[in-house]
């Protein structure tokens, strides 16, 4: 899909071209700079503020784009900091921006991380390293309620109940360490039918405890309005998300900067109460077969995109 991403973002750095100013563009998720590099390459004036929780992956997209030298400029943090990470760039606002939610290839790939169900690795599922809590943490400390409310919730988990309960009872004899020792519990606490419709047993709750240990509902909360106010007018922001929660957050936000606030037969519609951005996407754009078949990782992804039509509404 980043072609698609790209020709979406292109007319807000076409926008700074036009007005004179060096085009700008904030990747919230550098990852190994896939997207960054597309960007660089295909607009030769453009400076890249790349953001990453994980110190790994900005070490990894330096080394890939070094080539480009001061025009990529990355920072260590997570993606809800927008303005500091601008400011430490040396801007004040960005004028194509996106966001590839979820946790990146790379992060999947490496296996010491423990992301994946699929092989044995420590179970520690943090996108920053430095961070001090592990799904090991979650798994092992945390009580039978606040578990399931987690799976529950954050992996929308059907079996939330029995799979909690099963984790307090298997810890009480040996603490969890590893992903392998995880899985083979939830297998024992899911039905075996569940698991011939539902996919992998334990792939939702692997998602609620990657989601309680990066916080990243949380963060993307206060992200994607931070995002919104730090766009220039004519930017553009895209969102890619994987699961409906991240989806569901996403929307709430644009929506509320696409909308009028001017009260229901109110005469005249008054400058603070007119639309900030608009929706440049119907719904949300999903990727094609021939694009999931190149990339199989991609086929639960939703975009949504707005262009930033007028100043941010005032916070105060």
């Amino acid at each position: 899909m980043q072609d698609r991403v790209l020709d979406l973002l292109s007319p807000g750095l076409e926008a700074a071209r036009n007005a004179g100013r060096i085009p700008v563009y904030l990747d919230g998720t550098l990852g190994m700079g896939g997207h960054a590099e597309a960007v660089l390459t295909r607009h030769p004036d453009t400076v890249v503020v790349g953001i990453d929780r994980d110190t790994e992956a900005l070490r990894l997209a330096g080394e890939r784009l070094s080539w480009a030298g001061d025009r990529l400029r990355p920072w260590h943090g997570t993606y809800d900091r927008v303005g500091e990470a601008l400011a430490a760039a040396g801007f004040q606002q960005a004028d194509a921006m996106l966001y590839d939610l979820g946790v990146s290839s790379y992060q999947l790939d490496e296996r010491e991380r423990g992301f994946a169900y699929s092989y044995d690795a420590p179970l520690d599922m943090r996108m920053d390293t430095t961070a001090p809590l592990t799904a090991a943490d979650v798994v092992n400390e945390y009580d039978e309620d606040r578990l399931r409310r987690i799976i529950r919730t954050w992996g929308e988990e059907k079996f939330a109940g029995r799979i909690a309960s099963a984790l307090v009872r298997a810890r009480s004899g040996t603490p969890f360490q590893t992903t392998g020792q995880l899985v083979e519990v939830i297998r024992g606490a899911v039905p075996v039918a569940a698991g011939k419709t539902g996919g992998h047993p334990a792939k939702r709750t692997f998602q609620a405890l990657r989601i309680e240990v990066n916080e990243e509902l949380d963060v993307l909360e206060e992200a994607v309005p931070a995002a919104l106010r730090g766009l220039s007018i004519g930017g553009r922001l895209v969102v890619m998300s994987y699961h409906s929660l991240e989806d569901r957050i996403t929307k709430r936000a644009i929506m509320a900067d696409a909308s009028s606030l001017t009260p229901p037969g109110f005469p005249v519609e008054l400058e603070e109460h007119a639309p900030v951005v608009k929706v440049l996407t119907r719904g949300v754009d999903k990727p094609t077969e021939k694009e999931i078949k190149e990339n199989p990782r991609a086929s639960s992804a939703k975009v949504r995109a707005v262009e930033k039509i007028r100043a941010s509404r005032s916070t105060a």
